[in-house]
């Protein structure tokens, strides 16, 4: 059954599913270059330690932790001139952009300077992508209230933001190349310029694009309190959080592969092949849309996960002395964790309208930035369980080969323990009850209200 409010709201056109897939694609060239390449500029190129890079994640993580839910606060409590968070798209890029670079020049400074100076324009950057992508995942929820519509808007932006990361492991090597001739911190910088300037144009396109459509119930102001009164309601928010936050499993996987390469394959050139998979398998974003139309998420996500399992067990017991197979193993396993993303994105999206039905009030921005911050700490999380693992395992930095405990480690990370997530994640879905039917009834609710409101006020 449709919701009225979804019957009358106008439809949302390709160009406008396109400009919000060009935000999510510009705007992860940032993440892109900061996630995959900026610890090798910090240890290769400014020349300071990876115990000191480590120490300014881990404050960066910190600060996230205080930083983003009262910027989704601010941005839940205040309007701007072209809506709730359009505004914040207009601005955004453009200090995106020179964070971004600012991250990746090298000054001429005594070694503690430069510490520092990575650590202030690392948190600044940061803060700065906070502010850009809170409003961005938030603005799905207002550009449309119909589930189906919200499905292919947070599809069209996992899928940006797939391909926006994947292309940019692929032009910096040329860049720095072309640009280098040499002096790595040069190509560096000047890659991360022509990059972002790039980025630049694609999230302006996207801004320039966008509609908001959806109006709170009530027209009074919303305090801070409010927000995160809003926030500790929203019971389904956080099983979907902590469903979000497994990618850690992931995570560790990729931070892990490069050695599976070097030392199991001695083929480090299958790096570049599994980066170019991995922006292959966005592709399977495509099937979202058509599947939700059919059947429940929850049931979509469930299958999804069940699947990877099953073929990561198959890959663990085939092992990897086939190149073929390895590499249809790995295909498989990133179609699924991609596949993933746009599912969990529209769940959490949903439970925007259970906490206004509970509350009365809309919070769309500290409902996102619960993902937002889910994601830097999943990332930093793996990024130290992944040095721990090494350790576990034996590996010896810098040698020739490895023993035979380390590789079979290697391998068994790759393949099976994202398994381990997959179950956890199992666990939490059988509890999780807030389906499509659930999310229509608080729809029909929200629209009398709103019926009301403006009866009231006429």
């Amino acid at each position: 059954m449709n919701n009225p409010s979804t019957v009358s709201m106008p439809g949302v056109s390709r160009r406008e599913y396109f400009g919000y897939f060009s935000y999510g694609f510009g705007q992860c060239f940032s993440y892109g270059l900061l996630g995959s390449f900026i610890l090798f500029f910090y240890t290769d190129i400014l020349g300071i330690s990876a115990l000191a890079a480590s120490t300014i994640f881990l404050i960066a993580r910190v600060w996230d932790a205080v930083n983003d839910p009262m910027v989704a606060g601010f941005m839940d409590t205040r309007r701007t001139k072209t809506g709730k968070f359009k505004g914040y798209l207009k601005f955004a890029p453009l200090f995106v952009v020179i964070s971004t670079i600012l991250c990746f020049f090298k000054p001429d400074l005594a070694m503690q300077w430069k510490v520092l100076y990575a650590a202030i324009t690392y948190i600044l950057w940061g803060t700065v992508y906070t502010v850009s992508d809170i409003p961005f995942w938030s603005i799905s929820a207002v550009i449309s209230d119909d589930p189906q519509n919200r499905t292919n808007l947070v599809t069209a932006a996992n899928l940006g933001v797939f391909a926006g990361i994947g292309i940019v492991g692929s032009l910096v090597p040329l860049l720095v190349g072309l640009f280098g001739k040499g002096d790595l911190a040069n190509g560096y910088f000047m890659a991360v310029v022509v990059i972002m300037l790039i980025g630049y144009g694609f999230m302006m396109f996207g801004h320039s694009t966008i509609k908001e459509r959806v109006e709170p119930s009530q027209g009074e102001k919303i305090a801070m309190k409010d927000v995160f009164k809003n926030l500790l309601v929203n019971k389904h928010l956080f099983k979907m959080l902590a469903i979000f936050f497994l990618n850690l499993f992931m995570n560790i996987v990729n931070g892990i592969i490069l050695y599976f390469f070097i030392y199991n394959m001695k083929n480090e050139g299958l790096m570049s092949v599994y980066g170019l998979m991995g922006t292959a398998a966005a592709l399977g974003f495509f099937l979202i849309p058509a599947l939700t139309k059919r059947f429940q998420k929850k049931k979509i996500l469930t299958g999804i996960i069940l699947a990877d399992i099953v073929v990561r067990v198959a890959f663990f017991v085939m092992g990897y002395e086939n190149v073929g197979v390895l590499l249809v193993m790995l295909m498989l396993t990133q179609l699924f964790h991609a596949s993933l993303g746009p599912v969990m994105s529209s769940m959490i999206a949903e439970t925007i309208e259970y906490s206004e039905v509970k509350t009365g009030k809309r919070c769309e921005a500290i409902t996102f930035s619960g993902q937002t911050f889910m994601g830097k700490l999943s990332a930093a999380i793996a990024g130290s369980l992944t040095g721990l693992i090494l350790i576990a395992i034996g590996y010896v930095p810098e040698a020739p080969v490895q023993s035979e405990t380390t590789l079979n480690g290697l391998f068994l990370v790759i393949s099976l323990l994202p398994i381990a997530g997959g179950l956890i994640r199992l666990a939490i879905l059988k509890f999780y009850t807030y389906d499509e039917k659930a999310y229509r009834a608080d729809l029909r609710i929200l629209e009398e209200r709103r019926a009301r409101l403006a009866s009231a006020t006429q």
